[in-house]
């Protein structure tokens, strides 16, 4: 498929996290995720290990309960102090934001299962993962699921990277028959996006967060 005509730059800085605006009535082809996929599995991975697996889910009945789960884990996070929408409400200007991610979040929660594609990235791992560092796993699996947002973006695609669901992972590994010792990474709701109005987002500036040499 041909791909938008968008600069690495312009690609990397409008990869937005997509919720309101997923088109959740507009068939998504297996071809073009397949397209996306062959993508993301060019990142890096530990030791070439290329230990990865990506489950999509399109069957109406399994989209609608993972939506369900995801549903339920939302509710206990919506409660919880590190919900995004109650972030930063001492700074109007931040808490303005962070309450429109708040809304946008409430509602993807409520249509995840009408969405036309679920990706579940996974990683082949141990059924128990070791308590200590995780970075070393995890980071065989997070660039490539990366990719695979920033190539839906670049043929038309909206995503959000999610990961509430895995409150309830073995119940969705039970319901998509993901063996025990693959374990969930994610969760990508994928679809075309309406609108078309992507640009950079308000970010701290750099050198609140730059440290050179020493903190």
């Amino acid at each position: 498929m041909t791909t938008l005509p968008l600069s690495p730059d312009e690609l990397l800085t409008t990869t937005r996290a997509v919720r309101k605006r997923l088109d959740l009535a507009r068939p998504v082809p297996m071809d073009l995720i397949r397209e996306c996929l062959e993508i993301a599995v060019q990142a890096p991975t530990g030791s070439n290990a290329q230990n990865w697996h990506w489950v999509v889910v399109t069957d109406a009945d399994k989209r609608r309960a993972i939506g369900d789960f995801y549903r339920r884990a939302f509710a206990a996070y919506a409660e919880s102090k590190s919900f995004a929408g109650s972030l930063h409400g001492d700074d109007p200007e931040r808490g303005a934001v962070q309450r429109r991610v708040g809304d946008s979040a409430a509602h993807l929660a409520e249509h995840m299962g009408d969405v036309p594609v679920l990706v579940i990235p996974c990683l082949r791992a141990a059924e128990e993962l070791p308590a200590a560092n995780q970075a070393g796993l995890w980071a065989s699996l997070h660039p490539a699921v990366w990719s695979f947002a920033l190539a839906a973006r670049a043929r038309g695609l909206g995503t959000s990277w999610t990961s509430l669901h895995l409150a309830y992972e073995r119940e969705v590994a039970e319901l998509i028959g993901i063996p025990a010792n693959v374990r969930q990474g994610a969760l990508i709701p994928t679809a075309y996006y309406t609108g078309d109005t992507f640009k950079p987002a308000a970010r701290e500036p750099i050198d609140t967060v730059l440290h050179h040499d020493t903190w």
